[in-house]
């Protein structure tokens, strides 16, 4: 079982596509092109962190799309996520509005990778100053990367479309230099 992380697939948004500069010609063709980059890489066995911005269409359109999908998906809600129907929440194994995964991992302390999904960047979050990662959407790649924070932009704007493995999240952060930004520089 692999892990992957996804923001802001904005399924049905046909603005998304000029907002973003998707290179779509319609929201038919970016919602074929996100289920299909999406199977490109993840199996049925893998889990997928979706963090915000799932969809922003019909109910029935957003669920027919979340069950083209494979693997098991879980939702940290984004501001187009509120108040989802029943039946959209039915197709993620959770949905909630903040999240730490523990991602098992000997290269790790305590062999476990923490990592705080928020669909907001977040300047400092639980456990960074013990190494816990940050993995965030919303802003679709506009905010410059921090080298200094380990926390990255997961928005599909980012990744060519695509959900990002934990490896390739843990091999971006390995380029990071960790610098505190409040008092738990002291420590």
């Amino acid at each position: 079982m692999a892990h992957f992380f996804t923001s802001d697939l904005h399924f049905g948004h046909a603005n998304v596509i000029r907002y973003a500069g998707r290179p779509f010609a319609s929201a038919e063709e970016m919602n074929d092109a996100l289920v299909d980059r999406w199977n490109e890489v993840v199996t049925a066995h893998d889990e997928v962190y979706v963090v915000g911005d799932f969809a922003l269409c019909r109910r029935e359109d957003a669920v027919r799309h979340a069950r083209r999908l494979n693997g098991q998906k879980f939702l940290v809600r984004g501001n187009h996520d509120k108040g989802m129907h029943h039946e959209l929440e039915a197709c993620f194994g959770w949905v909630k509005d903040l999240y730490t995964v523990k991602v098992p991992d000997a290269d790790a302390p305590d062999g476990v990778q923490r990592i705080v999904l928020c669909h907001y960047a977040m300047r400092v979050w639980d456990m960074s100053h013990y190494g816990a990662w940050h993995l965030y959407g919303h802003s679709h790649g506009s905010l410059p990367d921090d080298p200094f924070a380990r926390s990255i932009d997961v928005g599909v704007d980012c990744w060519d479309y695509s959900p990002v493995s934990y490896e390739q999240v843990k091999a971006r952060m390995a380029l990071k230099q960790y610098r505190p930004v409040d008092h738990h520089a002291d420590r």
